[in-house]
């Protein structure tokens, strides 16, 4: 299968190249295409003739796209609709990675597939137009919601904390948010699985379970061997954003659990990309 990946560069872009080893990857990083040039676009993907385009490139600084909401739209919303264009006219599927901040958080149980979005920061916004764009201009797509993303290459919550940690000596770290870390290879994986299934529609690829802010820390400390760093949980009104943070946003797996595709709890995909960098203590 020829499989072009926008943000190829990006963690989980990188992922989604190793994942898909055994195909015909055509990968164009953020230097490479410029998703918000809607003629460098259609250039790249009719030129390319892929049968999936994986479209994963986004402005994902969730405080940036607060401060500068134009870019933010331009980017992941009409960007989106540009690669979606394109691939009506390549013939080609498309996965869409979106996030889990399309929602409220105010459901008080993990999100399903189908449950409506209600994004309250720019950073969802975007992402959920996006959305629209590819359920309403393609007959052949996946949307693949994904959070917490981590895994190597990344600049992420589990490095910012280990940096905190050897900085400060002791952390204060958000309890009342709550969400599905998800690891990039695990997630990569599923996609690598789904995109042979030929079975379109909306999925939640995170690892199962669920944790507070809070808890993740204590766990990265935990199983670094920092333990005894001192974490103190604050609430997200102590914590002042430029975006404003949906507190409670898990994913459930329903769809493509159905499909068979299932990605491991988060604690022992935390603990596998641990061992991963040589962090893991235990």
């Amino acid at each position: 299968m020829r499989v072009l990946i926008t943000g190829a560069g990006g963690q989980l872009g990188r992922a989604l190249q190793a994942a898909l080893a055994g195909h015909t990857l055509i990968p164009f990083a953020h230097a490479d295409l410029d998703v918000a040039d809607r003629a460098a676009v259609f250039r790249t993907i009719l030129s390319a003739r892929p049968e999936v385009v994986i479209h994963a490139a986004a402005w994902t600084d969730v405080d940036g796209c607060a401060r500068d909401p134009e870019r933010a739209f331009r980017v992941n919303a009409l960007g989106t609709q540009f690669v979606a264009l394109a691939c009506a006219a390549a013939d080609a599927a498309m996965v869409y990675i979106s996030t889990n901040e399309v929602f409220d958080g105010t459901k008080g149980e993990p999100y399903l597939e189908f449950d409506r979005p209600n994004p309250i920061n720019p950073y969802g916004q975007s992402k959920w137009v996006g959305e629209w764009f590819v359920a309403h201009l393609l007959r052949r797509f996946y949307i693949v919601r994904t959070a917490w993303v981590f895994g190597p290459g990344g600049n992420h919550f589990v490095r910012k904390i280990l940096r905190r940690a050897e900085a400060e000596g002791s952390l204060r770290v958000v309890g009342d948010e709550v969400g599905s870390p998800s690891y990039t290879r695990d997630v990569a994986e599923a996609i690598a699985r789904l995109i042979e299934t030929e079975a379109y529609g909306i999925y939640h690829f995170t690892n199962e379970g669920m944790c507070s802010r809070y808890d993740y820390a204590r766990e990265i400390l935990r199983l670094t061997g920092r333990g005894h760093v001192p974490v103190v949980p604050i609430a997200l009104a102590d914590f002042p954003r430029p975006s404003q943070v949906p507190p409670f946003t898990p994913l459930a797996n329903r769809c493509g659990a159905a499909l068979g595709i299932r990605l491991r709890p988060w604690p022992e995909a935390l603990r596998a990309y641990l061992a991963e960098e040589g962090w893991l203590a235990e």
